[in-house]
């Protein structure tokens, strides 16, 4: 979920830093909106295309674990680089080149006849996300103002959501009909219609931040959670003691170590590491990776479960997607007026004891009915559970702090997805070997126990009070 604040200019007063709004910005706002959706859509496209990727390139479980996380690892690992150089270079500049790299690496996973190819399309489909959304939304924000600018964001907000639910159900009607090459092929058109459009729609603006980009420290980042997420996935095949899996987590701590030495002496740093210390930043980061270890986790194991053990059709799975979906809508519409009347920490952790609750279900029950009863009150939970980290990390964020506890809270939405997969992929590795239902009673139990150990620290980690919405706020 990502979450930006925004404190807009009164409209008798625009800002002097923002080119006036051209007739067009409608228009633009249109493409930028697609650009995101396409970008969201691709995180969960893939997921119920799985059986039928790895059948036909002949993938075991870590190859398919990685066609999923390298997407999300390269996107929010690097997330933060993007929006620096959207800064350092001009958001238009960046857009293009991120839509370049990422219809480029669309074509190359497609054509995929094996791991390598797969693995590198996605991965560079992950470094074009994260050039382009930043700049995108940067080019939002300049493009409107007032109370343009937040009905703006909304609609950016909407798009995002409704492309999470609607990945799985397209991956589904895609993979059933031209084959699952298409669930990447589909950006193409997207992609090149986004470049032929945007230099008529935005213009060019002068960069806004200086030329320093802390190249090391984003790679740094991005090397500890690729390591943390390889020991992960390999414990499903190598057991927690092997070497294959302590040394990659001992690595990864190594790492972050280093991100965090790195950062504090670098004159322009890709983060300020302190900005991690305050409260509500730290509560809605954790709150945001528990929320995407849990809805990400649980879309992988749905698909495969269906697809893999009961032998469903990937159109059917897309379809029994549906009833997730609504109950994401609905549950995004009540918890505005949850927050109204409620404590954040209340909300949040009684969206994490219903998460938990559909978890526990889908542990100990089995059967295409039941798994999309316990997807949907699972999800449901979760929504929450992502607006309440938005809230409690920008609620009362001045506007010089919003932009980086806004980028510190979307790195943890990719990041986060990429790790719960690495887990429920290894705590499932017997029945995804198999293509039966062992290990993923085991994988929903321990998603059921990440649940209701955060909702139990909830009250301790939460700053008290109701929601503060900053204007402008957006989610996806």
């Amino acid at each position: 979920m990502h979450g930006t604040a925004h404190r807009p200019s009164p409209p008798h007063r625009p800002s002097p830093h923002r080119p006036a709004a051209h007739p067009r910005r409608r228009l633009l706002l249109g493409v930028l909106c697609l650009a995101q959706f396409m970008l969201i859509v691709d995180v969960t496209v893939i997921n119920v295309a799985l059986p039928a990727i790895g059948a036909d390139l002949h993938l075991g479980r870590s190859a398919l674990t990685w066609a999923v996380t390298a997407y999300t690892l390269c996107f929010g690992g690097l997330m933060l680089l993007g929006g620096r150089l959207a800064d350092a270079f001009g958001a238009r500049r960046m857009l293009t080149a991120g839509l370049v790299l990422f219809t480029a690496a669309s074509l190359t996973a497609g054509l995929a006849d094996g791991p390598v190819l797969l693995l590198a399309g996605r991965a560079a489909q992950g470094v074009g996300a994260a050039l382009v959304s930043p700049a995108a939304l940067t080019a939002l924000t300049r493009s409107f103002d007032g109370p343009e600018r937040t009905r703006a964001l909304g609609v950016w907000a909407m798009l995002g959501g409704i492309g999470f639910a609607a990945g799985a159900m397209l991956g589904g009607l895609l993979t059933a009909g031209p084959g699952w090459h298409w669930v990447f092929f589909v950006n193409l058109p997207v992609g090149l219609g986004l470049l032929a459009a945007l230099p008529a729609l935005l213009p060019a603006a002068p960069p806004t931040g200086g030329r320093h980009v802390d190249l090391p420290g984003a790679l740094l980042v991005t090397a500890a959670t690729g390591a943390l997420v390889l020991g992960l996935v390999n414990a499903g095949d190598s057991g927690w003691s092997s070497a294959d899996v302590l040394l990659p987590l001992l690595g990864a701590a190594a790492l972050y170590v280093l991100f965090a030495v790195v950062e504090r002496r670098t004159a322009a740093p890709l983060l300020d590491v302190r900005v991690l210390a305050r409260r509500p930043v730290a509560a809605g980061s954790l709150l945001m990776l528990v929320a995407t270890v849990l809805l990400l986790g649980l879309v992988f194991l749905g698909s495969l479960y269906l697809q893999e053990v009961r032998h469903l059709s990937a159109l059917a799975t897309g379809a029994l997607v549906l009833p997730m979906a609504a109950g994401t809508a609905v549950a995004a519409h009540l918890t505005g007026h949850l927050l109204a009347r409620a404590s954040v920490r209340a909300v949040a952790a009684g969206g994490l004891l219903l998460a938990a609750a559909g978890s526990l279900l889908l542990a100990l029950t089995d059967g295409p009915a039941w798994t999309v009863a316990g997807l949907t009150v699972a999800a449901f939970g979760v929504v929450p559970v992502l607006v309440c980290a938005t809230t409690t990390a920008l609620g009362d964020a001045s506007h010089h702090e919003a932009g980086v506890a806004s980028g510190v809270v979307n790195t943890f939405h990719e990041v986060g997805g990429a790790i719960g997969i690495a887990l429920v992929s290894t705590a499932a590795a017997p029945g995804i070997a198999a293509h039966t239902s062992a290990g993923f009673p085991t994988a929903h139990l321990l998603l059921a126990a990440v649940a209701l150990l955060t909702a139990a620290l909830a009250p301790t980690l939460i700053p008290p009070g109701r929601a503060q919405h900053p204007a402008g706020m957006h989610a996806h």
